[in-house]
């Protein structure tokens, strides 16, 4: 196995990739352009080892690591345009482009309002706390990526907003946290990538939860790139091996590890450096299971999905979620119709063996809770739209169907209405559905639901 360094790249040392010489001078003054507003950076392993670049800008991987123009809309595209060409200094540009940022919703299904919990009255910014289940943490160690996915949903904690990161570097707050709330069983660790951490800075959040005496602690989750971006972490950086130990740890205690593995696309799987690297965390007792959202110019197709399911339960993953590109940043130049996303779905679903079937989806991460379309019927001569919640933020939520008028334009859940002329839907009635999020309050009352063709109106 060779011993490759990482290498990042950014809009400082963008030039020096040689293999940007295939793309015209327009194109590459638009990676330029966008860089400016939403996050840039690019390993050496992406560069050589995924991105077909006699397919560039076209190629799927490129697509999703370097900026291009239609990933802004015209108008913000034009803005900082005209700023970099009269060489307008760095605070007019950073100036405009926050301005842009702001109207990209940085921060959707309310993380900064909703989902941040309280600790005897101290709120905890680095943590967020939607489901009663699940907390996840956000190290602050851990807020940048080996390399920056375009279609981003937490691009605000790599453009240099303070005020719309997450982080915390207080793991006796987290511990102290789990301990006074029974409910939580699942500590998801994000970012950013916490595997960007070296081993002995990640374990200093880790360790104490082994041994914290925690016995409504059962899984703890990694969410993660690394395995497409820098496979080299579990194989040859220097602290691959105490990592590996310290998942043993977690396994050993009797702690579940789920390594939450992103993968985008099945060339990402390919490499001989990710299929030795997924043997090596297998071999831990540590679970690999994938996830990844459904894009335009990426894998907005059935077959590469099935390709991608099959080849991950070959390789010893467990196939999780299908997501939709939420709605923040890049989402109108990656977004599919809900109603098309599931006809890929559901096409990739038929392809694939029984097997690979523990794939959910697709699904919308909205303020409710996870929302899947579960698919499109006909009731009465009326064609509609059936859902339900995977997740949601009242427990009780969680697989009631739900109806709506059928749109096969609709991207999200706010541009859809509800079937059968009910005026709104179910959750949305609820006079109080937000989780409450301190350790003394983590209940959300039942709603009361009639059945009507179905369904559920007030």
């Amino acid at each position: 196995m060779k011993t490759p360094k990482y290498k990042p790249y950014t809009l400082k040392n963008l030039d020096s990739i040689s293999q940007l010489k295939c793309l015209s001078d327009d194109e590459r003054f638009a990676i330029q352009v966008v860089g400016r507003v939403l996050p840039f950076r690019v390993s050496n392993y992406v560069i050589d080892e995924l991105i077909d670049w006699d397919k560039a800008p076209h190629d799927p991987i490129f697509c999703l690591t370097f900026p291009q123009r239609n990933m802004l809309k015209p108008d913000h595209f034009n803005e900082i345009a005209r700023l970099l060409v009269r060489n307008a200094s760095k605070e007019e540009v950073n100036e405009a482009a926050n301005r842009i940022r702001q109207q990209l919703n940085p921060h959707p299904a309310g993380q900064l309002e909703q989902n941040v919990p309280t600790l005897n009255g101290q709120r905890l910014p680095g943590m967020q706390h939607k489901y009663k289940e699940t907390v996840l943490f956000f190290p602050s160690q851990g807020q940048i990526c080996h390399a920056y996915c375009t279609f981003c949903f937490r691009w605000p904690q790599f453009v240099g907003m303070d005020e719309l990161k997450f982080a915390m570097r207080e793991g006796e707050l987290l511990l102290q946290y789990v301990k006074a709330n029974s409910e939580v069983s699942d500590i998801l660790f994000t970012g950013g990538d916490p595997l960007v951490m070296k081993a002995k800075t990640l374990a200093t959040y880790i360790d104490p939860l082994i041994k914290g005496n925690l016995p409504n602690l059962k899984t703890i989750r990694i969410g993660t790139k690394s395995l497409s971006y820098w496979p080299y972490k579990f194989l040859t950086d220097p602290d691959a091996d105490e990592l590996l130990r310290l998942f043993e740890r977690v396994t050993k205690s009797g702690i579940h590890l789920a390594f939450m593995a992103h993968v985008n696309h099945p060339r990402e799987l390919q490499t001989a450096a990710a299929q030795q690297a997924i043997k090596r965390i297998l071999a831990t007792g540590a679970q690999i299971r994938t996830q990844a959202p459904l894009m335009r110019h990426i894998n907005d197709d059935a077959n590469t999905w099935a390709d991608m399911w099959r080849k991950q339960v070959d390789l010893g993953m467990i196939p999780y979620y299908m997501f939709l590109t939420r709605d923040t940043g890049a989402q109108h130049y990656f977004n599919v119709p809900l109603v098309r996303s599931w006809e890929i779905y559901r096409d990739a679903y038929s392809k694939v063996s029984g097997i690979c079937r523990t794939v959910r989806g697709p699904s919308m991460s909205a303020g409710p809770g996870k929302i899947q379309l579960a698919g499109i019927a006909t009731i009465y001569g009326e064609k509609i739209m059936c859902l339900n919640f995977i997740q949601g933020r009242n427990s009780d939520w969680v697989h009631r169907p739900f109806f709506a008028e059928y749109d096969e334009h609709a991207v999200w859940i706010d541009q859809l209405k509800p079937a059968f002329g009910c005026e709104s839907f179910f959750f949305e009635n609820d006079s109080n559905p937000m989780v409450e999020l301190s350790h003394t309050s983590l209940s959300a009352p039942a709603i009361s639901l009639v059945p009507e063709l179905g369904g559920y109106a007030e």
